[in-house]
């Protein structure tokens, strides 16, 4: 269940960072992408 849940916010964390790229807002973007990477289970978990 954490494992999933994790994903799931890992997953959310990265597509905001992508829109805030988008959006040209650099700084927010890859803030949000370095921590979905370091929250997923797939990366290197802080948890």
């Amino acid at each position: 269940m954490l494992y999933a849940l994790l994903w799931i916010l890992a997953v959310i964390l990265v597509v905001l960072g992508i829109m805030r790229l988008i959006k040209k807002d650099i700084l927010w973007g890859i803030v949000l992408i370095i921590v979905g990477l370091l929250v997923g289970p797939g990366g290197v978990s802080i948890f």
